[in-house]
């Protein structure tokens, strides 16, 4: 436990179940003075941020991951359950919990609020989604419920600009006096489940009887959403409209950022005498970041739809309709979420595999993650389709989104074969299905969605100002060392320097897939992270961003320098392609054991190298 500094006040945590809210709560409370990492020690997302009540007064806000008990099953459980008693190492103890109920199901939250009590924490209770309970005639009896459960209770509306002003005057009031201690953990007397049932079901009776009788659902659209034909067709469409729209709706977003890199590179050009310093910062600084930074726009247009789908409820009930199929290649219900969270990276998708208790499903799922094609995946694609895919349409979709759906498919299809062969020759274990409670179709909140895009094109960003630009440094010094002969053209200057060397070294392994010394250098770097592969090629191939965008002068010289077959080889290099090394770090630290890191490695290396080659002999074959 971490001791607060005199006259520190203690922290503020959130606490709720799954889907109350809690996050959009926080949002609010908290707006930009956030921030996201992990617990000590585990990889369990914590939110942390600074709240400002109305006498000026600024506190901290913990949101803690959500949980339906106080009786932990998981590893998110778990961290709840001791940041609130004070069990965690470096974690101040919570001074004050909010309990964040969903007002349209509130016996599941009632029943995580009695169980808060019987540990004798301080509480006030958030009666969230107010909004949403009065639309469809649930009278809740604010009074009689805190006259009942003994604390505080405020309705909350989380999607209004102010639905928390009764809460922060609340929060004030009960901050401006001492708060009692929690009881110490040998004195607290549990409830069974039972009897814990019966307490929710008699307040129910009393405050709001008419919730026993409440819809939840809408059965006239899930007998649609959920069919498991139907079902599965209206998913197809709704990804072919998200891998439509990653092209369609980032080109205008991609030319201001092309032209912006493009008029950097000429200004520090013209007005920089000719020489080494010029050279790092034009053609291996502004063209190898801005090679990467072109793809932001399609990179937050695919996460902007993910967090649509994720804040109207259709994501739960996508894992359902998938939980049977799943179920067949050897896959848990629960691999659903941390697959579909691997799309945007493998590291927070293996994370997520801690919500599977049984370990050999969750070690299933962790191998089979780095196959979802993940966002850093997006710029190699999209610079190779822009290369050599034709803009054509084929009825009303695009030939080149229709591509990029080919091969997200590849890469699904792909983690289902490996699922299968994994469970049934070498990790064997029943089926078990998927329990999850589905939440109430709701309108994707602007905010929200505004919130998780700014935390996605910040973690971009930083990884373009750290990683992607040390490596573009390093590939760069590699480059242009030694210095080439007087007279020496851009190519023969590459071929003699450090990197071409090394290129020429590696070409005849990776020759017989079709890819060239070019290729090879550029795959080095994409191991740390694979977006730099595109700024490597730039690099390489010797463009500036004096003369245009790097990335805008890449795909001519791959159209006419490679073959279609080379360029096919490489799609389907990188649909295998080993993980990036954090990727791997986690890996490690997930399984707690370098074996299973090097058998990810080596699996994958194969397929890659296996998919590449037969890919190139195949387009050779058709006349590629």
């Amino acid at each position: 436990m971490k001791p607060l500094a005199t006259g520190a006040v203690a922290p503020i945590a959130l606490v709720g179940n799954p889907n109350c809210g809690k996050s959009a709560l926080f949002n609010l409370l908290t707006g930009s003075r956030q921030k996201v990492a992990n617990y000590a020690g585990v990889t369990v997302e914590r939110k942390q941020g600074w709240a400002r009540l109305g006498n000026g007064q600024r506190v901290q806000v913990l949101d803690l991951p959500g949980t339906y008990s106080l009786q932990p099953r998981t590893a998110d459980e778990q961290v709840t359950v001791e940041v609130i008693e004070g069990r965690r190492s470096g974690e101040a103890v919570p001074g004050l919990i909010v309990a964040v109920v969903d007002a349209t199901n509130l016996r599941m939250g009632l029943r995580l609020v009695l169980e808060l009590q019987q540990r004798g924490h301080p509480l006030v209770v958030a009666l969230n989604m107010m909004d949403e309970a009065r639309a469809r005639g649930l009278h809740i009896d604010v009074q009689k419920l805190a006259a009942r459960l003994g604390c505080a209770v405020v309705p909350t509306v989380a999607v209004e600009r102010h639905g928390h002003a009764d809460l922060l005057a609340r929060l004030e009031q009960q901050l401006a006096q001492p708060l009692p201690e929690p009881l110490p953990r040998g004195a607290v007397v549990l409830a069974s489940p039972s009897v814990l049932l019966a307490q929710v079901r008699s307040i129910l009776a009393e405050v709001a009887p008419a919730t026993l009788a409440l819809k939840r659902f809408q059965p006239g659209l899930d007998r649609w959403v959920m069919h498991p034909v139907w079902g599965l067709a209206i998913l197809a469409a709704v990804l072919f409209v998200v891998f439509q729209a990653v092209f369609a709706w980032s080109e205008w977003p991609k030319e201001l950022i092309e032209g912006a890199v493009g008029a950097l590179g000429q200004g520090l050009a013209a007005h920089m005498a000719e020489g080494p310093l010029r050279s790092l910062l034009v053609d291996g600084v502004v063209a190898g970041c801005g090679a990467v930074l072109v793809f932001l726009p399609q990179i937050l247009i695919l996460f902007f739809f993910i967090l649509v789908l994720e804040e109207s409820g259709y994501l739960p009930r996508a894992a359902f309709l998938l939980d049977n199929l799943m179920g067949r290649v050897g896959l848990s219900g629960r691999a659903f979420i941390p697959l579909l969270s691997s799309f945007a990276c493998a590291i927070p998708g293996i994370m997520a595999a801690r919500t599977i208790s049984n370990w050999r499903d969750r070690l299933a799922t962790i191998m089979v993650a780095p196959l979802m094609t993940c966002s850093a995946r997006l710029p190699v694609y999209a610079l190779l389709i822009g290369a050599f895919i034709p803009e054509r349409q084929i009825g009303p979709l695009s030939l080149r989104g229709l591509t990029l759906f080919g091969l997200y498919a590849a890469g699904v299809l792909s983690a289902m074969a490996v699922a299968w062969v994994l469970k049934r020759v070498w990790h064997k274990s029943g089926y078990q299905p998927l329990m999850l409670e589905l939440p109430p179709y709701r309108m994707p909140q602007p905010r929200n969605i505004l919130i998780g895009l700014k935390e996605r094109a910040v973690i971009f960003l930083r990884r373009v100002g750290t990683i992607i630009f040390t490596l573009t440094v390093v590939l760069w010094f590699l480059s242009s060392w030694p210095v080439p002969p007087e007279g020496a053209t851009a190519e023969q200057a590459i071929r003699l320097s450090l990197a071409g060397r090394l290129g020429e070294a590696l070409q005849p392994l990776v020759a017989p897939i079709g890819f060239n010394w070019q290729i090879a250098i550029s795959l080095i770097p994409g191991m740390a992270a694979r977006e730099v592969a595109v700024s490597a090629l730039g690099t390489v191939y010797a463009l500036s961003a004096a003369k245009d965008s790097a990335a805008d002068q890449l795909m001519p010289v791959l159209a006419q320098s490679w073959s279609a077959a080379t360029a096919y080889a490489l799609l389907a290099w990188f649909v295998f392609a080993p993980q990036c090394l954090s990727t791997l770090a986690v890996v490690r630290r997930e399984t707690n054991a370098w074996r299973y890191v090097f058998i990810m490695l080596a699996y994958l290396f194969a397929l890659a190298y296996a998919a590449a080659f037969v890919t190139y002999r195949v387009a050779l074959w058709l006349g590629g």
